[in-house]
């Protein structure tokens, strides 16, 4: 009787049950919650050596979060309910310090019968979604180096898997490959650049975490690249939340990060093709953020990398979507002050869709003009090597759209005095297909810069310039004589007018200095009106256009 009433009470939980996270007196955080005895001896014990004979393929284990933020294992009557469900990846945190007889390596696959595989390869996953703290590089050293070995063992082991990937395994997959790579990226700099912001000068910092995060990658990547990967199945997982999350990983400063992101969205790009407009859309939005508001990005020029191969894919006709892209993106791009950061994958979207569709030519070149550097030498040199890539492309009827303001522009370039834009501008006379568009439309090109060219010879500081600009002359002189005299008789003129107004300018002042001085001897009071209209009489000019002030 007593022990039946006894039996009704409530029991006290126990300390080791109490808590699934505690402290030790090491300031040790234990990440594990301890098993469910009613999940029976089939579920899966994380980072335990526990023996894996008895769990059922299919129903491994699936890292969760605890509220420290750390991975614990969920049960395999978990993953049953969840089955056929999408799982959002998850959020990645760093762990506390692990207690090291609970992090321990697992048995590797070779030493385990091939029907195993599967679990130990779920269970490998599993205590990969661990995160450690690298900044203090003395601390979890055991640990790191367990996780640095089953992540690599993970690498080798779905290098060399000859079966289908399951949809457990990709979800195991997804969750790790989170739990690892989306994290807040650290923030040094301002957002909005500021007027002395030198982008070469900038230090750039190195991911601490790269020994895992490398590993990571390389396995995400062989997963993506890999035949046994079903796109229709890994599209539940590798979804646009991922595909986002992927991009927002561009803005790190550890070029190395970068690098495998780039490879890694080409491949997701080449692969799932239901995820390729919203790719495109995507980074759309990443130029237009950069463009039109914060002026700083890390990833622009692999953006552009990837973007080149997508351009050079594209199908004839181009869509009207693609030549939007080019108009409100890509030629915008030029406006940044980091321009040269990425400016040779620029260049080279550029070409590709001059390439494409040949009626691009006249809104690029506009485009480049539009965006000229005025005051920055060193970009006008970066724009005049673009120019001349796009010249190099463009076909006779689209040249003559825009020749005029072009050779404008170049006849300014031509008189720049740093001798590095006038060269650049010249050494357009060597390319082949450049020299053939103007010769073809020389009677309408050779005026505009006749007067550069001659400026030049006869005034530039620098002996490589004047040299070139004598070749460049005398190719003129030999395509047509009596064009060139006209031009030269013309500039003459027009060099003598300006000759003419500059001197009446200056006797105009000279004779109105004069008259003060002379009222200013004998403190004469003057009318302004009446000194304007004398000077008028005296230059011969219409004393009504003066200006009068009384």
């Amino acid at each position: 009787m007593i022990k039946q009433i006894l039996g009704k009470l409530p029991r006290k939980p126990s300390s080791k049950s109490s808590h699934n996270d505690t402290n030790n007196s090491n300031g040790v955080v234990s990440t594990y919650s301890s098993i469910n005895s009613s999940e029976g001896p089939n579920s899966i014990g994380v980072g335990l050596n526990n023996p894996i004979g008895n769990s059922a393929p299919g129903k491994a284990s699936a890292a969760s979060r605890t509220k420290n933020g750390v991975s614990a294992p969920h049960s395999a009557s978990m993953n049953k309910s969840n089955q056929g469900k999408k799982s959002a990846p998850v959020a990645p945190q760093v762990a506390p310090v692990l207690v090291s007889n609970v992090y321990e390596a697992l048995p590797s696959f070779r030493d385990v019968p091939s029907l195993e595989r599967q679990n130990l390869f779920i269970r490998k996953l599993n205590i990969c979604c661990v995160v450690f703290d690298f900044t203090d590089p003395s601390k979890n050293l055991k640990e790191k180096d367990i996780k640095r070995q089953t992540l690599l063992e993970l690498v080798d082991h779905i290098s060399s898997i000859t079966s289908k990937f399951n949809e457990v395994a990709m979800q195991e997959i997804t969750r790790m490959v989170a739990a690892n790579l989306f994290r807040t990226l650290p923030s040094n700099h301002e957002n909005k650049l500021l007027e002395t912001y030198d982008v070469e000068e900038e230090e750039t910092m190195m991911e601490p975490a790269w020994p895992h995060l490398q590993i990571v990658y390389e396995f995400l990547l062989r997963f993506v690249a890999s035949s046994e990967t079903d796109a229709k199945l890994a599209k539940r997982y590798i979804d646009h939340s991922f595909v986002l999350r992927l991009l927002d990983l561009f803005e790190s400063e550890d070029q190395r990060e970068r690098e495998y992101l780039k490879t890694i969205l080409h491949r997701i790009y080449g692969k799932f093709m239901v995820h390729r407009p919203f790719i495109r859309k995507a980074i759309n939005n990443i130029f237009y953020c950069f463009i039109f508001e914060t002026e700083k990005h890390n990833g622009i020029a692999e953006l552009l990398e990837i973007l080149g191969s997508i351009i050079n894919g594209f199908a004839l006709p181009l869509k009207e979507e693609h030549k939007l892209f080019l108009v409100r993106a890509l030629i915008p791009l030029h406006k940044s002050k980091s321009v040269s950061m990425y400016h040779q994958q620029l260049s080279y979207c550029i070409t590709q869709f001059v390439e494409k569709d040949f009626k691009l030519a006249d809104t690029v070149i506009r485009g480049l003009m539009k965006y000229w550097p005025i005051t920055n030498s060193s970009k006008e040199v970066m724009f005049l090597g673009e120019l001349e890539e796009v010249l190099e492309v463009t076909q006779a009827v689209e040249f003559q759209r825009c020749m005029v303001p072009l050779f404008r522009q170049i006849g300014r370039c031509l008189n720049s005095s740093h001798f590095q834009v006038a060269e650049r501008a010249l050494f357009m006379w060597n390319n082949d297909h450049i020299r053939n568009l103007i010769t073809q439309n020389h009677k309408v090109i050779f005026p505009i810069i006749f007067p550069a060219l001659e400026r030049n010879t006869r005034s530039h500081w620098n002996q490589a310039v004047q040299s070139l600009t004598l070749n460049v002359r005398n190719i003129f002189l030999d395509d047509d004589q009596e064009l060139f005299q006209e031009c030269l008789i013309r500039f003459l003129e027009d060099e003598a007018k300006e000759r003419e107004i500059q001197e009446k300018r200056e006797s105009t002042w000279k004779l109105l200095e004069d008259v003060v001085a002379s009222k200013a001897v004998s403190n004469e009071a003057m009318v302004v009106s009446r000194l304007f209209s004398s000077l008028a009489i005296a230059t011969n000019t219409n004393p009504r256009a003066t200006v009068g002030i009384v």
